[in-house]
């Protein structure tokens, strides 16, 4: 389940990967940003989903380990930090580092407030 899961995600990440670096150009690594905030932000979600409706635990790990495991990355993340330090670009690596971690768990958080909400009121 896990590994089925992690195909699903990282081919999404990969492709989403692609369609942003086609729209977006720059120095700031929006690809891996955005898609590690959807990814925030869909596991908010999922939580709501799996403590609602009592999924079994390999569900579980399909949807969390192995989608959005798969979907997300830490290492590109800290990857691309350390590369804009070393290429001189303080001020973005900052940046990329402070707002990946806040608006990250700002998502999360938010995700499942308002998933939880609605939820409750169907």
């Amino acid at each position: 389940m896990v590994g089925t899961g992690s195909f699903i995600g990282g081919v999404s990440r990969y492709l989403l990967s692609l369609l942003i670096k086609e729209k977006i150009s720059g120095v700031f690594p929006w690809a891996t940003f955005t898609v590690n905030i959807i990814g925030c932000s869909l596991i908010g979600l999922a939580y709501v989903m799996m403590e609602r409706h009592n999924l079994a635990d390999e569900w579980k790990l399909f949807f969390t380990t192995g989608i959005l495991g798969g979907f997300t990355t830490f290492s590109a993340f800290s990857f691309e930090g350390v590369q804009l330090f070393r290429e001189g670009q303080i001020a973005i690596a900052v940046v990329y580092t402070m707002t990946s971690v806040i608006v990250g768990l700002l998502s999360t958080y938010l995700s499942y407030k308002f998933s939880a909400n609605l939820y409750d009121h169907l």
